[in-house]
């Protein structure tokens, strides 16, 4: 089944005080089942924005963002709740992991509402031994490090196997080898998942590492070429 996301004169204005912001200006993009892309650009240029929408936090000023060739935008709040369960997993620079609960609680936190076919518990056990967290399953975040924080938030993101990965700055707050670390963990996920991964980053070298960098500013796509995929 194709899970590419598609986007058709995809507009974002913003309204505050009385003044207009246009965040995002008429992009159009195509996102392919199983790519890694990278999405560079200055602050402001667009790049958040871009996420929020392809993840439906947000919902476009104009234009259409199509899921397996369905507008996504003609789906109810607790139609795009299911959406976002069953499809995406969002990483952000801040971790956002609930402070009184520990990581494996964290892990299972998105699925505290869901019935799932599987034991949660196992399946919380099971990825963060993936991100190499296993002997931090009872720790509170307040023991951990920023990476190893991040590698929950992402084990997190993964636990319910989402087709697209989007990621928000995920290594904006952590040192230079910490990063690289987190990014080759994204890096592993698609290649042994195929999940989709939107990698948005300030890091130059860690964006031409991806299979694709779009370059944005003032809300629109100044380039969409090539990266190296090592």
């Amino acid at each position: 089944m194709d899970f590419s996301i598609s986007c058709s004169n995809l507009s974002k204005e913003f309204n505050g005080d009385g003044i207009k912001t246009l965040a995002l200006n008429n992009i159009n993009a195509e996102f392919k089942k199983g790519e890694f892309v990278s999405i560079v650009g200055t602050s402001g240029s667009g790049k958040s924005t871009l996420l929020s929408l392809l993840g439906t936090l947000d919902a476009p000023s104009k234009g259409n963002i199509l899921f397996k060739g369905k507008d996504i935008k003609t789906l109810r709040e607790n139609q795009l709740a299911d959406f976002r369960f069953e499809n995406i997993g969002f990483i952000f620079q801040q971790f956002h992991l609930l402070p009184t609960l520990t990581a494996l609680e964290n892990v299972m936190a998105p699925l505290f509402s869901r019935k799932v076919s599987y034991n949660k518990k196992q399946k919380a056990e099971d990825v963060l031994k993936k991100v190499g967290l296993k002997d931090k399953l009872n720790s509170l975040p307040s023991q951990l490090s920023g990476g190893q924080q991040q590698r929950v938030a992402i084990a997190r993101a993964i636990i319910h196997e989402p087709h697209w990965l989007l990621a928000d700055e995920p290594t904006g707050n952590l040192d230079t080898e910490t990063g690289e670390m987190i990014f080759d963990l994204l890096f592993s996920l698609n290649k042994e998942k195929g999940c989709g991964v939107i990698f948005v980053t300030h890091d130059p070298v860690l964006a031409k590492k991806a299979g694709r960098i779009i370059e944005m500013k003032d809300g629109c796509i100044l380039s969409d070429k090539l990266g190296t995929l090592v």
